[in-house]
């Protein structure tokens, strides 16, 4: 990724845009967004970073790992290490039987009338929410400078291949039109992309080709979409 830099105001980056407490005092993490566990290596320079307080980055390492390990497993349709794409994922099936266990639990193989193996995988959707909407605050904070401390109004998650055609076109579309009539504030990241096309593609930041890619816009509320591995698609909503 290209390393672009941003002039917004420093008031607006005095307060951990997780727990909304002051920066000022606490332990603070640069925390990566999207979370460098779900890339693959070797990772992209310049990888987008925020400032959060260490007790917040610590409180999602959890979830992050389940997400991770969960969407490899599913992916991969097993859960050996040995099977996993991720390097990430295999090192925490290795190590920890308890999250393997729990992955495993979730998986449901069965068969069709006409003979074929089907596996169908029902994830814990609050901790793979709560990851959703870490990335999107992150990104929001570091493409836009805007802090969003509210909760957002939606958040979802659901298989690329699964949506209907109309609904994925929509989807695809992220911030095509809303990126020509709704600008960012001079001096923002997302400003600096939508001028020098630096990382975008069809209204996508790619970070990663195949791995990870995202959009925010300011259509209807500041929205931010991710697309996961090519696989999962993530939107979350705050109002305006």
């Amino acid at each position: 990724m290209q390393r672009i830099e941003e002039f917004v105001d420093d008031r607006q980056k005095s307060w951990c845009i997780h727990c909304g407490r002051s920066l000022t005092g606490l332990d603070t993490n640069d925390d990566h967004v999207p979370s460098k566990s779900l890339l693959s290596k070797p990772r992209p320079h310049h990888l987008p970073v925020v400032t959060i307080c260490r007790e917040c980055n610590t409180n999602f390492s959890r979830d992050e790992q389940y997400a991770v390990t969960f969407l490899s497993c599913v992916l991969s349709g097993s859960s050996a290490p040995e099977h996993q794409s991720n390097a990430s994922a295999a090192r925490a099936l290795t190590a920890s039987p308890g999250l393997r266990a729990l992955i495993e639990q979730s998986r449901t193989e069965y068969t069709t009338v006409g003979g074929q193996k089907r596996i169908l995988w029902k994830p814990d959707a609050e901790r793979i929410n709560r990851v959703v909407v870490k990335n999107a605050r992150g990104h929001a904070y570091f493409e836009w400078g805007e802090p969003l401390l509210d909760a957002p109004v939606h958040v979802w998650a659901f298989p690329l291949a699964s949506m209907p055609s109309e609904q994925r076109s929509e989807f695809e579309g992220a911030g095509e039109d809303a990126g020509l009539a709704v600008w960012p504030e001079v001096g923002s990241r997302m400003m600096s992309r939508l001028v020098t096309g630096a990382d975008i593609l069809d209204g996508w930041v790619i970070v990663q080709p195949g791995i990870y890619r995202y959009s925010v816009d300011e259509s209807g509320g500041l929205r931010v979409r991710t697309v996961l591995w090519e696989y999962l698609a993530t939107e979350v909503l705050w109002e305006s």
